[in-house]
């Protein structure tokens, strides 16, 4: 754009300022609760049986336990959202997307459901909201006082109730200050089951509110999953305060079923106030025609210097830009020509053009798409000049958090050779466009087989898993020239090839450091539940936090289990180390052992594994084996260590 069209825009904008309202975006964020460096639990309200477990807020129980029926859970942000400027009476637009998770314990014994909300401020939990009120309102919004429980929701609900639409058990709805919908759409039956993505849009010019819901990840759907879409006119400005708490609600009845959250981001644009204009009608009768050709003369000489003023600070403020903007393209230039240096060296990775990789994933279609993460999405691709089948890693534009991470692994990764690492192919960077082309692997990672409700990992292959990953961190931490932490050690960056074995990825947080150097200070990185404790508290991470990580991975592979799970779900068994630890001090860590292996497995080797983890695991990092020391045990060239029958309270405390 140029320096003119610069101009012109400015002088547009003050004189819109000087007569009417602009709008500005008045509140955006996109948090991913799997990845503590994009939220913090500060901006949310937690009311109910709703709670932060590790990557994901529950807001119901799940248990067969008594009790347990009849909750109601929210969570919100913590701040007011502007939602109309009293002084024009303009409405906010907005759009916010959201994934969440439903898990029905009994399928004939299923409800109520869950909703996202916008309310009054501050978020308060209605009393007698459980079942089918969704957590919105007290008693099904019966008998309601004037400005009680006033509430615009989206539900997702899971029971048909004598006001819901009976041609299914399943439907999706927008509610306007009570449970019976103004507009809903039925879906199909038991559908509303496990993982899935919703948007809302609401458009302040025409009043419309759209709702779309994508199946992510369902029993009910294989393949391709279809959209359902609602709509209704929603006036906004009738419905609610100015200001509003936004957030998520979710009740049961005398049923059982579990509420997540999994991630959430919203964006609104909000009008400014418009500036107060005129003079009192007794003070205007007293000035003549000429004084008042005077005053129009003296304030448009006012706004002419003021506007020349702006122009000549704007055109230098553009000088500066370009400047700036020439030295940051000439700095980028030469980072890539130095990436394709070390790139180009050896026999190592190569170059491709971005349109040959566009080709190979039929222009990033959402049919080749693999998985999507933080910073980026990956991409099933067949490179017909290798022919070859590859996984394509492709960074969000404007991501500078994803941009570290290229860089990071383009510098560390392609010097890496190892049986247990994810090789890379090659790479492209073109104008913003980042890409890692690595080689595809035909079983995914263990977490999509972990969890997997249909196909079991026998303890072979488990153990197999077990020894590839310790000699991939072996080789990272002692065998080549210097030592790397990767720092996100975890099942979901473990991938599995065509005989299950494992492959470490993903090195986008990893650190070099001189062997010897030990553990240095660094910004928080990792995914909680598998991160170093004393990394969280001190900000240190070196091989030992990797160790740790290790551990953790260990006994989830024995036992199945995430390293957090929801306290509600299972009483006792809340955070998985401290869980087996405490059957190892009782002398029944066997117990702890995936039941769905039904015992199916060499006793002496799971018990090993299980010890194995725990010592890696150990809160105090310098009581930690090394990874050296870890593979020896597990391979039964050293005795197991004995370890306290309690779990330790750690030193840095």
């Amino acid at each position: 754009m140029g320096s003119t069209t610069h101009v012109f825009l400015l002088i547009y904008f003050l004189l819109v300022a000087s007569h009417g309202a602009l709008r500005t975006a008045s509140l955006t964020f996109d948090f991913d609760f799997s990845n503590v460096s994009t939220f913090s639990l500060a901006d949310f309200t937690i009311a109910g049986a709703a709670a932060f477990h590790g990557a994901l807020f529950d807001l119901t129980a799940n248990s067969y336990r008594a009790g347990l029926n009849f909750n109601v859970g929210r969570v919100a942000y913590a701040h007011p959202v502007p939602l109309r400027d009293n002084a024009t009476g303009q409405m906010a637009s907005f759009t916010t997307a959201f994934s969440f998770a439903i898990n029905i314990t009994d399928m004939n014994n299923k409800g109520d459901g869950m909703a996202f909300f916008l309310s009054q401020y501050p978020s308060a939990l209605p009393p007698n909201s459980q079942g089918a009120a969704l957590g919105l309102c007290t008693d099904y919004c019966v008998n309601k006082t004037a400005g009680e429980d006033r509430f615009v929701a989206v539900e997702f609900d899971t029971y048909n109730d004598t006001w819901d639409p009976s041609v299914t058990y399943d439907h999706m709805g927008i509610d306007v200050n009570s449970i019976v919908s103004v507009a809903n759409i039925s879906l199909p039956s038991f559908s509303l089951n496990g993982q899935m993505s919703a948007q809302v849009d609401y458009n302040s010019t025409t009043g419309v509110m759209n709702v779309k819901l994508q199946f992510d990840r369902s029993p009910k759907f294989h393949g391709a999953t279809p959209t359902f879409n609602v709509t209704a006119k929603v006036d906004l400005g009738t419905a609610l305060p100015e200001q509003v708490a936004i957030g998520f609600s979710a009740a049961t009845g005398a049923s059982i079923e579990l509420h997540q959250l999994l991630s959430w981001s919203f964006s609104s644009i909000t009008p400014g106030s418009s500036p107060s204009t005129g003079m009192s009608t007794g003070a205007s009768t007293s000035w003549n025609s000429r004084m008042g050709l005077k005053v129009a003369l003296g304030i448009t000489s006012l706004v002419s210097l003021f506007l020349c003023t702006a122009v000549l600070a704007l055109l230098r403020a553009l000088r500066l830009k370009n400047l700036a903007l020439a030295e940051i393209q000439l700095e980028s230039e030469a980072q890539n020509k130095l990436m394709d240096e070390e790139f180009e060296k050896g026999s190592g990775p190569k170059r491709f053009e971005y349109s040959q990789l566009a080709v190979a994933t039929r222009d990033f279609s959402e049919e080749e798409k693999l998985g999507e993460g933080g910073f980026g999405s990956v991409y099933r691709g067949f490179l017909k000049e290798l022919d070859l089948d590859v996984a394509i890693k492709r960074v969000s534009r404007g991501s500078e958090q994803g941009r570290k991470e290229y860089t990071s692994e383009v510098k560390i990764i392609t010097r890496l050779r190892h049986r247990n690492l994810v090789q890379l192919i090659g790479w492209c960077h073109e104008g913003r466009e980042l890409l890692l082309v690595y080689e595809l692997m035909p079983n995914g990672s263990l977490n999509t087989h972990l969890y997997n409700p249909i196909v079991l990992l026998t303890w072979p292959i488990r153990f197999k898993i077990v020894l590839g990953l310790g000699s991939a961190l072996l080789y990272l931490h002692q065998e080549w020239e210097q030592c790397v932490v990767h720092r996100d050690v975890k099942p979901s960056n473990i991938m599995l090839d065509a005989s299950f074995g494992a492959k470490l990825g993903d090195f986008g947080l990893a650190r070099l450091v001189d062997h010897g150097r030990g553990s240095h200070t660094t910004n928080l990185a990792g995914t909680i539940g598998y991160m170093d404790p004393e990394c969280l508290v001190a900000g240190r991470a070196g091989p030992e936090s990797d160790v740790y990580s290790f551990g953790v991975v260990l006994l989830e592979i024995t036992c199945g289990r995430p390293p957090v799970v929801p306290e509600q779900e299972d009483q006792g068994r809340a955070r998985l180390v401290e869980w087996v630890w405490g059957l190892y001090g009782r002398g029944a860590v066997l117990e702890a052992a995936d039941e769905r292996m039904g015992g199916d497995f060499d006793g002496d080797e799971v018990e090993r594994v299980m010890v194995v983890g725990l010592a890696c695991a150990h809160p105090d990092c310098i009581l930690r084996p090394s990874i050296r020391q870890a593979m020896s045990m597990l391979q039964r060239e050293v005795t197991l260590p004995t370890l306290p029958a309690k779990m330790p309270t750690p030193q840095y405390l």
